[in-house]
């Protein structure tokens, strides 16, 4: 046992050493490095101890307060206070002393060390060796004796939050230069490495510091690959094709053009008449339909055409805030003219819409002036009003609200032929 104790007590030394030769970098910007522990448990008094006296086994108790302070996540030194109170007990003859202790340790976390983070993030180890000094006192005579100590031990922690932690500790302590037994009745010739103690407790981690973690839990490289995987996810979302017209959605300025349709290098239908119709389209309507002056077949009961409009082809475009229409998307009141002259008995619907910038009330309104607007202007050419009714769609919420691009779509005026 005793070869045991010393072999961990010269590993943790050399730990010790090669941590400050070779120092552990965090790359959390600041972390907590001072701690304050308090634990109480039982004990046990291996040897010396006089025959036909002994303790329980376990036997109460130990109280044991300490500071700690970390250099990194992986490497620290520990004061620490301990006492131990021994009594006999069953058929053991009575006896009663105290052992009072105060030691530096050297202390490594060896769940840092061993990589715990990998399957937990709440349990903890922590390994702890070191030396310092001790007496033992006899609560029935005046002995006092005093003598070093080497000890040795592991820390089992659980995090129970940011600034607490339950410890568990098993140590062993190894007193030299012991004159009496731990029962004070009798004295030793020997005064080497002779008394071994063992000292089971269990406590409370208070973190101290104005960080969020304490070093105990802090990983290697935490945080650092959140921004590039951040940037990385971005990228992928931004290159993604909804409409399939070959141009990423970052720059597509028209998100939902029909599949098929010949687009520019902004994703926009290629429109050279700007009358809101894709010249593809147009360009194979006119081919087998004639073209579109007014006495032409393409725009009298043509199925073709009816599901054009209901589609949302022909459209009036709007300016942000606006109910009049911009200068280029009047072709689309042109266009709905020219079909209601050529098909009398049509009625249609002109449907307002707006995007969600804004009171949901005021967008309701906006939508119902702009499909007014529209119909005041074909009013205006003659179109009899009752073949007309205004539907007030309100705000569109089919796009991305942050999205300048995809609110500009959504901004107009279409049409529903019945």
């Amino acid at each position: 046992m005793k070869k045991i104790i010393l072999t961990l007590v010269f590993a943790s030394a050399m730990t010790t050493m090669s941590a400050q030769t070779e120092p552990v970098k965090s790359t959390e910007d600041g972390f907590n490095k001072w701690s304050i522990e308090l634990a109480g448990g039982v004990n046990k008094p291996q040897r010396p101890m006089t025959s036909g006296y002994f303790t329980s086994t376990p036997s109460p108790y130990v109280v044991d307060l300490g500071v700690r302070y970390m250099f990194n996540n992986k490497f620290g030194l520990k004061a620490d206070f301990g006492y131990n109170s021994f009594q006999g007990k069953n058929n053991s003859k009575d006896f009663d002393t105290k052992y009072y202790r105060a030691d530096i340790q050297a202390v490594a976390n060896l769940g840092k060390i061993m990589n715990f983070e990998t399957w937990t993030k709440t349990i903890g180890l922590l390994g702890h060796a070191g030396f310092g000094l001790a007496q033992l006192e006899d609560q029935n005579s005046a002995l006092k004796d005093r003598m070093g100590n080497f000890m040795a031990g592991v820390t089992g922690q659980i995090k129970l939050s940011d600034r607490i932690a339950l410890t568990g500790d098993f140590t062993t302590i190894i007193n030299a230069a012991q004159d009496a037994t731990f029962d004070a009745a009798s004295t030793r010739a020997s005064r080497g490495f002779s008394g071994i103690l063992f000292n089971g407790t269990v406590g409370l981690a208070v973190y101290l510091g104005k960080n969020v973690k304490h070093a105990d839990w802090v990983i290697d490289n935490e945080g650092r690959f959140d921004a590039i995987d951040a940037r990385f996810m971005a990228i992928e979302n931004k290159m993604l094709d909804t409409d399939k017209d070959g141009v990423a959605d970052y720059l597509d300025e028209e998100a939902n053009t029909p599949a098929g349709a010949m687009v520019d290098t902004k994703g926009r239908s290629i429109d050279k008449n700007n009358n809101n119709v894709p010249d593809e389209t147009e360009a194979y309507i006119l081919k087998n339909y004639g073209n579109t002056t007014n006495n032409s077949p393409l725009l009298t009961n043509n199925e073709l055409i009816r599901s054009l409009i209901n589609g949302g082809y022909v459209a009036v475009y709007f300016d942000f805030n606006k109910s009049t229409p911009t200068n280029v998307s009047t072709e689309g009141t042109d266009f709905m003219l020219t079909y209601l002259r050529n098909n009398p008995t049509a009625t249609i619907d002109i449907v307002g819409h707006a995007d969600e910038v804004g009171r949901s009330a005021y967008n309701d309104k906006l939508s119902n002036a702009r499909a007014n607007n529209v119909k005041n202007t074909l009013v205006k050419a003659n179109i009899d009003a009752s073949r007309l009714n205004v539907v007030a769609a309100g705000e569109d919420t089919s796009v991305d609200i942050d999205s300048e691009n995809a609110r500009r779509l959504v901004r107009r005026v279409t049409f529903r032929v019945k």
